[in-house]
């Protein structure tokens, strides 16, 4: 009897490692998939407003923006081939005539689990982009006065479009460690009024927000920026970070 268990529990013992890590690289794989999104909406934000000018895209600037969001050290400790020269962007193209940019961010991941030679899976996060210069409001200013960045919610006003208050830089943690974060100014995650925020599991978080949410496509991931003159952002303050 005795001889039995012994044996049932080395056989089980190595399945359960085996499952555990299975769960590990499959949450690696999501946070990866995250990441890279995230990049390559930074990238994409950039680029739009570089085509005012230049209407063409530049894949090794792209991945540059790609890995500088992302974090170069992240990818080199991530399971991404390569790490950050694994970022693959060549496939993006954008049209002259219409000014619609196709953004691509190719990458491999390898998965080195124990008595498997698993092949490098191939991965691709695309999106669309179009030229951007701002919205020009009609009333206010003139052709000297300065140009500011505002939200339709925002208090203050940004004198740097890639200010970090503008930009969401959007990460995933897990839904039972969010009550112990804080954001960059301190504050604790509180959940999400339109998505809920979720009953545990993944969640996506912002470095200067406060809320939670369950859902990539929330609202409240989202934000309008409009370019306007000085002059037209009354009552609004200076960013602390860069309105001075």
């Amino acid at each position: 009897m005795s001889a039995s268990v012994t044996v049932e529990a080395a056989m089980a013992v190595p399945i359960f490692f085996l499952a555990v890590i299975c769960l590990i690289y499959l949450l690696e794989l999501m946070a990866i998939g995250t990441a890279v999104r995230s990049g390559l909406q930074y990238a994409g934000k950039r680029a739009a407003q570089d085509a005012a000018t230049a209407p063409v895209l530049m894949p090794s600037r792209l991945e540059s923006d790609v890995v500088e969001s992302i974090g170069a050290d992240r990818l080199a400790r991530s399971i991404v081939e390569g790490g950050s020269s694994g970022i693959d962007c060549s496939r993006s193209r954008m049209s002259v005539r219409t000014g619609i940019g196709e953004l691509s961010a190719v990458y491999q991941v390898r998965i080195p689990v124990p008595l498997f030679r698993i092949p490098l899976v191939r991965y691709e996060e695309t999106m669309r982009i179009k030229g951007w210069t701002g919205y020009e409001r009609a009333g206010f200013g003139g052709e000297d006065d300065e140009t500011v960045y505002i939200t339709e919610t925002g208090l203050v006003y940004h004198k740097d479009y890639h200010c970090t208050h503008l930009d969401l830089s959007i990460r995933m943690a897990s839904g039972e460690e969010v009550s112990s974060l804080r954001n960059e100014s301190g504050g604790k995650y509180y959940a999400c009024e339109h998505c809920g925020g979720g009953s545990g599991g993944a969640v996506y978080i912002t470095s200067y927000g406060d809320r939670y949410h369950s859902s990539l496509s929330c609202s409240g991931l989202k934000r309008t920026v409009y370019a306007v003159p000085l002059s037209e952002a009354v009552g609004k303050g200076a960013c602390s970070k860069c309105g001075h």
